[in-house]
């Protein structure tokens, strides 16, 4: 493009201002500043290869080069990172974060404490704050784990539960419950 006129600083800056309104400034350790014709518009490429821009809505775009790393803050709050291996984080205004990983698992964690992460097969797993953990797989299955037992129910009403000391409790959908106890042995079975 163009210059219409150049102006050297006694610091070793240079600026030019190019006919169609840009402004480029050089800076003596490398770096370098353009600001668009519209004055809103304004790229600074450091001497570390690391690019920022500002865009006229306020987006703020920051390339990490050493890290192969893009943030994005945007107006409303939300920040995105990029990383070179294909993980992608949102950060919301409200605290939230929600982590896509380079498999497509993606990682929702909550201001209160509580997570979800949700499998590229459909399985769901959610952490509560307490610790206690609700996995739906995508089979109809589901398992709840807390600090006392772990729980699996199946989609035709059958449900096992395996306690701490390693009892086993199965309760079936026709009323029948059998009860192991932790070596495996039957210690109790309902048959009707």
């Amino acid at each position: 493009e163009e210059i219409e006129r150049e102006t050297s600083y006694p610091d070793g800056k240079v600026e030019k201002v190019l006919k169609n309104g840009s402004h480029l400034i050089f800076f003596p350790n490398g770096t370098w500043k353009k600001v668009g014709s519209d004055g809103k518009t304004v790229t600074v490429t450091f001497f570390n290869g690391d690019v920022k821009q500002i865009l006229p809505d306020q987006t703020v775009i920051y390339y990490y080069a050493d890290a192969k790393t893009t943030h994005t803050t945007y107006s409303d709050g939300l920040e995105v990172l990029q990383f070179s291996n294909g993980q992608i984080e949102k950060h919301y205004p409200d605290g939230k974060k929600e982590i896509t990983f380079p498999d497509q698992t993606i990682k929702n964690l909550f201001m209160d404490g509580q997570e979800e992460s949700i499998f590229p097969d459909g399985t769901i797993v959610r952490v509560q704050r307490d610790g206690s953990k609700t996995i739906e797989f995508s089979n109809g299955q589901r398992e709840l784990h807390t600090s006392q037992f772990k729980r699996r129910e199946y989609p035709d009403g059958t449900v096992k539960t395996v306690y701490m000391n390693g009892q086993q409790e199965t309760k079936y959908v026709c009323g029948r419950v059998r009860i192991k106890d932790k070596d495996g042995n039957v210690i109790m079975d309902t048959k009707l």
